[in-house]
């Protein structure tokens, strides 16, 4: 797994991985829709540590085999002591050290046996990701890449390694995309359901901020051990209530991606949470805890963190502005630095605004988005199809005008806006976003569903510190 500083999470990152094009368009420049988007995959320790002093060859002992492959006390004791750093920079208390690397063996396993599977489903993530995601980290973290990489190596770590820990990262997240994403399926009639329910709604929406602990059973459990969890999670209920620290009490209990996070699961609308979710803390206050759910995966205990109003519904039931715009994409990499990205674009700009070239052809000369063969042509956007970075940048512009360089997830840009109009949204598009709002409600429990499915059928031989 990658290490990230400053507590950002892979999602940040995924805009340069994995973006997804909402209705057959390109894909430079649209609004993510993966499973990235929704923020379920998130990471587990702190990008840079000192690396563990090099120990004696008989204390690197084998501390679990995966499959076909080890894990050695080293790599144990150097992401136990990332996941410290992330939890201290977290103010969360650190459990016992028996517990915390439990939890860290186990987050260890898990990452391996989707790394195995990766290998043998032909994942491969080439430089060119890599670059990418590194980029945006950099940004994220208010840096040059440069001036990452000097970060890294003065607190002793290895950026090649750092490399391949973030390639490992991206290979994880495309594996989960294709796996899960092929088994959720939406129906027609709860399309027509989503539709009706968002038509008659109020305007206003609510965003909540939940964190969980999953106490996960396997999919064949016996009666005993079912009572037993749901006895652990009515424990943890107890302890929390009476003033223990939840995100404690996730790091050290919960079986969920994000429990070295304190299970924090960030903010959700009601479309973005199953529904069993939605029903156990919508008329919670803040600070308090829900009622122990039971799901397919196991025992849920949540805790509203944060309410507030929502941006406004996808689903548009009014006139829409639209806009038709065209761009052309340049991105940093080793051996075009972003001063030069910068110097470049602006020279063709100039070239369109003074030397009266064309802004497609130049778009097919020079953009690496692939609608560089329709000269750069994204077609009719709606609100929220682009990142808000270029959407925000695309607005201010006039019928015609080109942008100065602008900087988004995906690299650099410039636009031009070709026509606007305002009229009402097809009901085809309603459709296609409707599809996608109720993907994303399903997602937390298909994935979660997939990776128990996984653990279950992955050998496990522990061999030293069995938890």
């Amino acid at each position: 797994m990658s290490f990230m500083p400053r507590d950002v999470r892979l999602h940040d990152t995924c805009a340069e991985i994995s973006p997804l094009p909402l209705a057959g368009q390109g894909p430079g420049v649209r609004a993510r829709g993966t499973i990235c988007s929704i923020a379920l995959t998130t990471l587990a320790a702190a990008l840079w540590v000192p690396p563990v002093c090099a120990a004696p060859r008989a204390l690197d002992r084998i501390v679990a085999v995966v499959n076909e492959e080890v894990i050695s006390s080293v790599e144990l004791d150097r992401r136990v002591n990332a996941a410290e750093a992330q939890l201290k920079r977290q103010n969360i208390t650190l459990p016992a050290s028996e517990v915390l690397r439990k939890q860290v063996l186990e987050r260890m396993i898990l990452d391996s046996a989707q790394l195995q599977l990766a290998r043998e489903n032909g994942v491969r993530v080439d430089d060119v990701s890599v670059n990418s995601a590194i980029a945006r980290m950099a940004e994220v973290n208010h840096m040059t890449v440069q001036e990452l990489r000097v970060q890294v190596e003065h607190d002793g770590a290895d950026f090649a390694t750092f490399r391949e820990d973030m390639r490992n990262e991206i290979a994880m997240v495309r594996l989960r995309d294709h796996e899960v994403e092929s088994k959720i399926q939406v129906s027609e009639g709860e399309i027509d359901n989503l539709l009706a329910e968002q038509g008659g709604e109020a305007a206003e929406k609510v965003e909540y901020n939940i964190a969980q602990i999953l106490l996960e059973l396997p999919e064949i459990a016996s009666p005993e051990r079912v009572e037993a969890a749901h006895r652990r999670a009515e424990e943890l209920v107890a302890q929390a209530k009476g003033g223990v620290d939840f995100a404690q009490l996730a790091a050290s209990y919960s079986s969920a991606p994000e429990a070295l996070q304190g299970g924090d699961l960030g903010w959700r609308t009601a479309e973005r949470m199953p529904n069993v979710f939605l029903e156990a803390v919508k008329d919670l206050k803040p600070g308090q805890i829900g009622p122990i759910i039971r799901s397919p995966i196991g025992f849920h205990i949540l805790k509203l963190v944060g309410r507030r109003t929502a941006a406004s519904s996808k689903l548009s039931t009014g006139p829409v502005d639209q806009t038709h715009a065209r761009h052309i994409l340049l991105r940093v990499t080793d051996a075009m630095p972003e001063a030069e990205v910068k110097r470049r674009l602006a020279d063709l700009r100039e070239r369109v605004i003074k030397g009266g070239q064309d802004f497609g052809q130049l778009a097919r000369l020079y953009s690496v988005d692939p609608s560089s063969t329709r000269g750069g042509d994204l077609g009719w956007l709606y609100p929220g199809d682009t990142v808000p970075e270029f959407e925000h940048a695309m607005n201010a512009l006039q019928v015609k005008e080109v942008s100065e360089p602008v900087k988004s997830p995906f690299g650099w840009h410039l636009i031009q806006v070709l026509e606007r109009k305002t009229e009402q949204a097809s009901a085809d598009r309603n459709r296609i976003t409707a599809r996608q709002m109720l993907r994303d409600r399903k997602l937390e429990e298909v994935m979660q569903e997939w990776l128990r499915q996984l653990r279950d059928r992955t050998y496990v031989e522990y061999r030293i510190d069995s938890p």
